[in-house]
């Protein structure tokens, strides 16, 4: 095997050193001398690949005939025996059966379906902004960030007005575990709930099925049969926390982003036609997913490292995104950066099914912003999520003028 052993100055699957991973200068030294590298076995657990450059993220993303994604796509499952959803829900299954439960989730995300959404993300952007500017500030992860995407969220799965705050308070439990024994079982608590609560939607939705993603779900036929109710379930699992965590994650650190890099605020306010290319650059800068997990299905090579059948690979998307190569001046925050073709939403077979939505509901937070808001600071200190898999701003105090 060539391939350099030891050389992760810390523990990739520690929670506490990805609060700010960009700016590690790790990732910065992986990339020029040691792009592709193993990580040994520790603890009872396996060794892994760590794979940091663009262009070899970009070439596994797309290489689903030799690298799996239905024993997970997260370090952590991975290290510990691999994901039980694996074939069940989309992000971790393979093709052909992932090209098939996909093409039936395209037709809730279809452009009669999005506008209705856009619609509703849109009035109560407007409304969040208002009420942030009204109170002179408040916590912009928690008060307008971690709203946006729920909101989408219940439209695009069609929940009842009045389950709708319960769905929100649940979803946003079952994101919130920062590490702690106390907050994982909650997050574990909510998640259950939030199946639960699908589960009693599933008869409704095959009786008289709408437009909504449920209903696609558990009324689609996939080669003549129907998706087990498991199946339908996970995925709805799937879409909830994988609408949620891109949109809020990069939401949050887009207003981070403006307050401290002020001659960006500055000039998204004065020039309306940067706000697609401003949503571009959020989503390189915060890189919600710190990596994706692949298992090798065969052996392959790649650069000058031996992969075996059976190994993990892991893309660090924190990396990539900074890649020199690739990004000129990578670390520095362009809301003009053309081209911008970052790893945020994935690449490939695999490409993130709900980006166009989240491209959306990024842009109309970013209107309401340069329309609503005259000045943007801190009014305290900015907490980081403690994850090994996401990474971005759980709290962030503001002060506001209109």
């Amino acid at each position: 095997m060539s391939a350099l052993r030891h050389t992760i100055p810390f523990a990739l699957i520690d929670p506490a050193v990805h609060p700010d991973p960009d700016a590690c200068e790790a990732w910065r030294t992986l990339r020029v001398e040691h792009p592709v590298c193993w990580v040994e076995a520790q603890d009872g657990a396996p060794g892994f690949w760590v794979v940091t450059r663009y262009q070899d993220i970009a070439a596994i993303y797309r290489n689903t005939a030799q690298l799996s994604s239905a024993q997970g796509n997260m370090l952590g499952t991975l290290l510990t025996g691999g994901d039980s959803a694996g074939g069940k829900m989309l992000v971790v299954t393979d093709p052909p059966r992932h090209s098939e439960v996909r093409r039936i989730l395209q037709g809730g995300f279809s452009a009669r379906a999005m506008a209705t959404i856009v619609d509703s993300v849109r009035v109560a952007t407007r409304h969040l902004v208002s009420s942030l500017a009204d109170a002179g500030g408040g916590d912009f992860a928690e008060d307008v960030a971690a709203q946006i995407p729920l909101i989408a969220i219940c439209e695009l799965l069609d929940v009842p007005e009045a389950d709708r705050t319960k769905m929100l308070d649940l979803t946003m439990a079952a994101m919130g575990a920062d590490g702690s024994a106390a907050a994982a079982a909650d997050a574990a608590a909510a998640q259950r709930d939030i199946l639960f609560y699908y589960a009693g939607l599933l008869p409704q939705r095959r009786k008289a099925p709408g437009a909504d993603i449920v209903s696609l779900l558990a009324t689609q036929e996939v080669n003549g049969t129907r998706l087990s109710d498991a199946e339908v379930l996970l995925n709805c699992y799937n879409i909830i926390i994988g609408g949620d965590e891109t949109t809020r994650l990069s939401s949050a650190g887009a207003a981070l982003a403006l307050i401290e890099h002020p001659d960006a605020w500055q000039r998204l306010r004065q020039e309306e036609d940067l706000l697609d290319s401003a949503v571009e650059e959020v989503l390189r800068w915060t890189t919600p997913a710190t990596h994706i997990g692949r298992t090798a299905k065969t052996d392959i090579t790649i650069r000058d490292c031996e992969i075996q059948a059976g190994d993990i690979v892991t893309l660090w998307n924190v990396s990539a995104n900074r890649d020199e190569d690739v990004f000129a001046d990578p670390y520095r925050f362009d809301i003009a950066r053309k081209p911008n073709k970052h790893l945020t939403l994935g690449h490939g077979p695999h490409f993130c099914l709900g980006g166009p939505l989240a491209r959306i509901e990024l842009r109309v937070m970013l209107e309401e912003l340069r329309t609503q808001i005259a000045h943007l600071e801190l009014a305290g200190p900015v907490e980081r999520l403690r994850s090994s898999f996401l990474t971005g701003v759980s709290r962030l105090p503001v002060r506001v003028k209109r």
